[in-house]
């Protein structure tokens, strides 16, 4: 087991995200990407399904943490969002293999584990309905930490957890806090801690007396992105990876705000998601320290862009999205 104390209080204030990405080129027409961050360092992104992921080696001392269970089987079974999240989780070039930073960091933990990874992808609802009866080992997916999700899963964090608001390019809009989205049309996705931030920025809007926000709901993000690009919506809050991706590629967005996930005054945190009491937290969490002892997280997130959003160890349980009302 490592040595890390992963618990701990997350208590940075939200600020926006270090992450920016300019993009050469919509993705879908070529088999690069190519991002910067914030420092202006310049990563092409392999958008094809020969991705030469980044690999590392089993830890036998770790791996023997696992639950007998899942040793004698020999497999990984990781559950991830069948919905296209560019750079998360999101289909290659050949329209078939999965790939994106959640993947290159599932397989990484996998490695540690000396498991075989074994992907499954779903819609959303259906990772926690896939966790909830055991039939799939984890979630790799842009899970946020909240605190009603902790009554049912366990959590080992790996990834910083920052929000974007996305609007036309050029709308002049600028979001800061709440008092900017009032009255404002916002799609966001059903059953999301985004979701939830927003429905919370709208009822303190109400409170103060002002308007309450128009929430909307689209199937995918193909019909978001129209709706965003008709003015049938003036924004549109997702995880800032996938914003920022999305403004950069197209050129026809931008990123007018960003918060943490996790509200203001805590900072939000992305984790492997696994059913209560299960016994693999502890060797989820102690892979994922090994990775970010051994370099190959950090190669991980350079390679996607997402540099900024990494953390330096990984915590089981801590603070999460507080419940509404707390």
């Amino acid at each position: 087991m490592s040595t890390t104390s992963r618990r701990g209080t997350a208590a940075a204030l939200a600020a926006a995200s270090v992450l920016l990405l300019a993009a050469c080129g919509d993705p879908s027409g070529g088999e690069t990407a190519e991002v910067a961050d914030a420092s202006g360092a310049r990563t092409k992104i392999n958008l094809t399904a020969d991705q030469k992921r980044v690999t590392t080696a089993k830890v036998d001392s770790i791996a023997a943490e696992v639950p007998a269970k899942i040793r004698a089987r020999g497999t990984l079974e990781i559950v991830a969002s069948s919905g296209s999240a560019a750079p998360l989780t999101f289909h290659a070039t050949d329209d078939r293999t999965v790939i994106g930073v959640e993947t290159d960091l599932a397989h990484l933990v996998a490695d540690v584990l000396g498991l075989e990874p074994r992907l499954h992808t779903v819609s959303w609802e259906n990772i926690f309905v896939g966790l909830d009866s055991a039939r799939y080992d984890v979630g790799f997916s842009n899970i946020t930490v909240t605190e009603e999700r902790k009554e049912k899963y366990d959590f080992a964090t790996y990834r910083k957890d920052n929000l974007g608001f996305e609007a036309k390019k050029g709308s002049g809009l600028k979001v800061d806090g709440p008092e900017d989205v009032a009255g404002r049309t916002v799609a966001v996705s059903s059953g999301t801690n985004q979701e939830k931030l927003l429905v919370e920025w709208s009822e303190e809007n109400e409170k103060a007396g002002r308007k309450p926000v128009d929430i909307k709901y689209y199937q995918n993000d193909t019909d978001t992105y129209l709706a965003l690009r008709s003015g049938r919506i003036d924004l549109y809050l997702g995880p800032h990876p996938t914003t920022a991706y999305h403004a950069a590629t197209t050129g026809r967005t931008e990123v007018v705000g960003t918060c943490s996930g996790a509200g203001a005054g805590l900072q939000g945190l992305i984790a492997a998601t696994t059913k209560k009491d299960n016994g693999l937290v502890e060797p989820l969490a102690d892979a994922l320290d090994e990775i970010i002892g051994n370099g190959s997280y950090a190669e991980v997130l350079k390679r996607w862009g997402l540099s900024g959003e990494a953390v330096t160890t990984s915590e089981i349980n801590p603070p999460g999205l507080p419940r509404t009302g707390a």
